[in-house]
């Protein structure tokens, strides 16, 4: 047995105890978590700027109060959605843990809420 490999051998062990690295089309509970926050938060976008747009009658949203408050709950998802997992991701942006998802989840659910806040004023002034 020479030098070298007596020297190897620990290494070796360590890096294959090491734990595999996320796949890139895994999906992984903060990868799906970061997604469905993400999409809660684009609809609340998207009903909000429905509502801030035109009046609620002219789209089929129903009425603005209804358009505001479903922007904002939407909103509140996607925000508190995120939150959570950034708040449990392990590693950093990259990791395959979904930080970098939620990062952008937390961002458009609070956008979506604004503009919800925003629906729900121009509906009391209006209505």
């Amino acid at each position: 047995m020479s030098v070298a490999s007596v020297l190897a051998a620990p290494a070796v062990a360590h890096i294959s105890a090491q734990p595999a690295a996320a796949r890139v089309y895994a999906v992984s509970s903060g990868r799906l978590g970061a997604a469905v926050a993400a999409l809660a938060g684009l609809a609340g976008l998207v009903v909000g700027g429905l509502v801030l747009a035109r009046s609620a009658g002219r789209i089929g949203i129903g009425s603005e109060r209804s358009g505001a408050i479903v922007t904002l709950v939407a909103g509140l998802i996607g925000l508190a959605l995120g939150g959570l997992v950034v708040a449990t991701s392990d590693g950093g942006v990259g990791t395959g843990n979904g930080l970098g998802g939620a990062i952008v989840a937390v961002v458009v659910g609070l956008t979506a809420m604004v503009l919800g806040a925003l629906a729900l004023a121009r509906s009391r002034r209006t209505g």
